[in-house]
């Protein structure tokens, strides 16, 4: 039996923050009692946060280690084995690693090419070899203005531990790029275009949502149910965009655009998620709707760190000031992507529960972590 205790901590429980302290026993939460006391063999925590290990359902994180230079590809392994060290360090215990699906072959300068098959098998590899530190499934982002994603998404199965599924577009003129300027910067900047090599480019995605659009969707759609994955809509703009994702089951809204997609993924019942780093810069580098504006129209549920790990713990910190509810604000990156990702296991310390846990010092605004615990073992 291995058992662990953590005592005279400030312990982050689903409603509240009480000192007290947890036992782990076997990788489950076997018990937590109020107080400061400090029993022999335990832990002290010196007053220190313990909550439950952070949720992280889209990071884009991985990408960054594959190819730490542009056209620099660092062997697959070793990427893979940082980037989970990378998450533990930052207290993520849960991650939902995103990969592409759907590419386009036929542009010569701006073509992007099938991985996700391949890199899938990579960490499901070493997952399965032991060689992780936390809990790793899989987010397949479901690019429906491509050529290949039919294709793509039918060498997956119910084995692949697919826990999400999200609907992309990024047609020029559309949700993350309606502007299109915002559009010009990025696509130009990344890949030297001149000014009519970026008009044959819009064209050319314009033509390949005209003609794969519609069908690419429902495949997704469709590949969802068949993974068990819960589906997810991305970067919705109107209410009409939300409400198709309604139609189509989705449980949660990645990153939407304006106010008024947010306040109808609630009237739709649909959980909004938004990048930590929108809101710790004070709002988006795409132009779009500050994360902080929907957290203080109530319009906000999860958070995800997108592009920098250790974002997810300080914007948590920060909600719970915005909020007056540090509770809640933990909540954003712990039991809700639990709850919307279908985690019941985690997410929360309470009795029973998987013992992904980390401790914290609170550092101004941002966090210190301390030490990181997935299943009961110390891993971080």
């Amino acid at each position: 039996m291995t058992e662990t205790i953590l005592a005279n901590a400030r312990l982050v429980l689903p409603d509240e923050v009480l000192t007290g302290s947890l036992k782990m026993t076997d990788g489950r939460i076997t018990a937590i009692d109020p107080g400061g006391a400090v029993p022999p063999g335990a832990l002290d925590c010196g007053g220190d946060l313990v909550m439950p290990g952070l949720i992280e359902l889209h990071t884009d994180n991985l990408e960054r280690h594959i190819e730490p230079r542009p056209k620099v590809d660092w062997p697959h392994a070793a990427a893979i084995i940082a980037h989970d060290a990378e998450l533990a360090s930052v207290g993520i215990t849960t991650v939902f690693d995103a990969l592409r699906v759907g590419s386009v072959t036929s542009n010569a300068k701006a073509n992007y090419g099938e991985y996700a098959r391949s890199l899938a098998d990579e960490i499901l590899g070493l997952r399965a070899a032991g060689a992780l530190r936390i809990s790793h499934f899989l987010h397949l982002r479901a690019e429906v203005c491509s050529e290949t994603l039919i294709d793509e998404l039918e060498k997956f199965g119910a084995q692949d531990r697919i826990g999400i599924v999200s609907l992309m577009d990024h047609t020029p003129g559309e949700r993350q790029f309606r502007d299109v300027t915002q559009l010009r910067n990025y696509v130009c900047g990344k890949h030297g275009f001149s000014p009519a090599e970026f008009e044959d480019h819009v064209a050319a995605q314009k033509a390949l949502k005209a003609k794969n659009g519609a069908v690419h969707e429902a495949a997704a759609v469709a590949a969802a149910r068949r993974y068990g994955a819960v589906l997810a809509s991305h970067d919705d703009t109107e209410p009409a965009h939300v409400a198709q994702s309604a139609a189509h089951g989705a449980h949660f809204a990645e990153f939407p655009t304006t106010v008024q997609a947010a306040r109808a993924c609630h009237d739709h019942g649909i959980k909004v998620m938004m990048g930590a780093p929108n809101l710790i810069r004070g709002g988006s580098h795409s132009g779009n709707v500050a994360a902080q504006d929907l957290a203080e129209a109530d319009l906000l549920d999860i958070v995800s760190s997108d592009y920098v790990p250790s974002s997810l713990l300080s914007a948590a910190l920060m909600l719970g000031d915005i909020w007056g509810d540090p509770a809640r604000g933990i909540a954003t990156v712990t039991a809700a992507p639990a709850d919307a990702a279908g985690l019941a296991d985690r997410g929360h310390l309470s009795l029973g529960a998987r013992a992904d846990v980390i401790r914290v010092t609170r550092v101004g605004n941002a966090g210190a972590v301390r030490g990181v615990w997935v299943q009961g073992r110390r891993v971080g």
